[in-house]
């Protein structure tokens, strides 16, 4: 009896669709693909790994050039001694002289002082002697005390007369630097120490010491005429 009261009362009831519990998400559309957003992506990849890899190969190509170590003075040349081999980035626009070209160098002359640390180029370098334009070269042998132990190549001196026999007539030249030649006194009063003889033990030994002096050519035959009396004497003044 029971059973049958159950049964009649489940069959007025209407089936409703089942709800979907609280936790239960309903699914979403897929997302539209944008393949040209991922071209360019890839196009930007590439061309950044393209850009770092030349910037590796430019890095890479270097060329051995030559490098100077020490001061060069106008009209000399380059030697072992005084330049090195130096790795500089390639470049067309740069007349660099290559380390392979350092003995044909040797036979050009700086045309002007070359400067310690400078990467030399062709330009700076002329066949043969290369004297500035009113300039004469003359060598002068100097004894200990008529040098400042520090002398060295592009420095800036005064040329004095050291001869104590003054003579107040012994030539018939009247120009000033002759007769301070002669006579004692100032010869020079800005002359150039083009270059100082290598031969350190000979300074040594002796005190001796060969500079060739760059003087005006005016001041060229008193320089040379007391140089050969052995009287002449160098001082640094400014400008060095």
């Amino acid at each position: 009896m029971k059973i049958q009261e159950r049964t009649g009362a489940g069959q007025g009831r209407s089936a409703a669709p089942a709800q979907p519990s609280v936790g239960d998400r309903l699914p979403t559309p897929p997302r539209e693909r944008k393949p040209a957003l991922a071209a360019l992506a890839v196009l930007l990849i590439l061309v950044g790994a393209l850009g770092a890899t030349m910037l590796v190969l430019q890095a890479g190509d270097r060329v051995e050039v030559v490098k100077v170590t020490k001061e060069i003075p106008a009209g000399e040349s380059v030697n072992t001694s005084n330049a090195t081999s130096v790795l500089v980035a390639k470049d067309d626009s740069i007349n660099y002289v290559e380390w392979s070209q350092l003995d044909a160098l040797k036979t050009y002359k700086a045309k002007s002082t070359i400067y310690a640390g400078t990467v030399v180029i062709g330009d700076m370098f002329a066949k043969g002697e290369s004297l500035p334009a009113g300039k004469a070269a003359v060598g002068v042998a100097l004894k200990e005390g008529q040098y400042p132990s520090d002398i060295k190549a592009g420095d800036t001196v005064a040329v004095y007369n050291v001869d104590s026999r003054s003579s107040s007539s012994s030539s018939d030249d009247n120009s000033s630097s002759s007769s301070a030649a002669s006579s004692g006194g100032l010869i020079v009063d800005s002359a150039k120490v083009n270059t100082v003889a290598a031969d350190d033990d000979a300074t040594v030994s002796t005190g001796n010491l060969s500079l060739t002096l760059l003087v005006d050519q005016s001041d060229a035959a008193a320089v040379a005429k007391a140089a050969s009396a052995g009287a002449v004497a160098v001082v640094h003044v400014s400008g060095n």
